[in-house]
């Protein structure tokens, strides 16, 4: 039996993978932002599922949220980093102060919960952090700037941990989902003011498009929850794993499009050491 921390727990993969968790027996305890759904999670499976009302920028609020855990429910043995947001609007078009707040929920909410549960795991010489970033965290689209920096900042912080605690008998693995029936595109979207007319003719067809695909991607959450678990058990999980055929699809073409476009310049790359 594993003992699962979730954040993010009210839908989406979130949800998904702690319904998976509980579905064969291990114990869950997951963040949530509403008390009527941390008592409904907490009655989901009883003496196995433990919701605890969290917000993840709060830090002090997060050592406090892990230690009750680790004295109560047990030794954390998963950290999922799932809670976050995805915001839509142009790099210009988006304010300093909605750039702060995707960067305070999706790169410094994580890290505060891995700060606060590395020193139990690195006691143990034991656990598995696994971050939820995106195939947007190594690919981009217009108009998802800030989430992509988000998103990409996550995955260099998932990859530089994985090299600082190899030794210390813990994995990382940087979870990245391509387009899922999730409420991304929905609920958990904020969208940004348009007041730039230059940007329309480029912005709004995409706009459109990504309202249109939400409720309709073609990833299932139950399966990528079943990808998750199945890594969770592996002694030694990827670093990386994307999830989706269009996910691999993407990251796939991203790589071979970097790699043309360093051969292409590589005369002047390779020209600027002292002689």
């Amino acid at each position: 039996m594993k003992t699962w921390f979730i954040t993010g727990v009210s839908s989406g993969f979130g949800r998904a993978i702690a319904d998976a968790a509980l579905a064969r027996g291990d114990r869950v305890a997951g963040t949530l932002r509403d008390e009527a759904q941390r008592a409904q999670f907490d009655q989901f499976a009883p003496g196995r599922s433990f919701g605890v009302l969290l917000d993840v920028t709060r830090h002090d609020d997060v050592e406090r949220a892990v230690a009750s855990i680790e004295a109560d429910v047990g030794p954390i043995d998963v950290l999922v980093n799932n809670a976050g947001y995805g915001h839509e609007g142009t790099i210009e078009e988006t304010t300093l102060d909605q750039y702060r707040a995707q960067f305070d929920v999706n790169v410094f909410g994580a890290v505060s919960v891995i700060q606060a549960v590395l020193p139990f795991m690195r006691a143990r010489r034991s656990g598995h952090i696994i971050n939820i970033t995106s195939m947007g965290g190594i690919v981009t689209f217009a108009g998802l700037g800030v989430y992509h920096g988000s998103k990409f900042a996550l995955e260099a912080i998932s990859e530089t941990l994985a090299k600082e605690v190899v030794g210390l008998g813990i994995r990382v693995t940087a979870i990245e989902p391509g387009a899922f029936r999730t409420d991304w595109a929905g609920r958990s979207m904020t969208r940004g003011a348009q007041t730039v007319a230059d940007y329309e003719a480029l912005f709004a067809p995409l706009r459109a498009a990504r309202a249109e695909r939400s409720g309709k991607q073609p990833g299932d959450p139950a399966k990528a929850a079943a990808a998750i678990l199945k890594i969770a058990d592996e002694d030694t999980p990827p670093v990386h794993l994307p999830l989706g055929t269009d996910a691999l699809s993407f990251i796939r073409c991203k790589l071979d499009d970097l790699r043309k476009e360093i051969d292409a310049w590589e005369t002047v790359s390779a020209g600027t050491n002292f002689e």
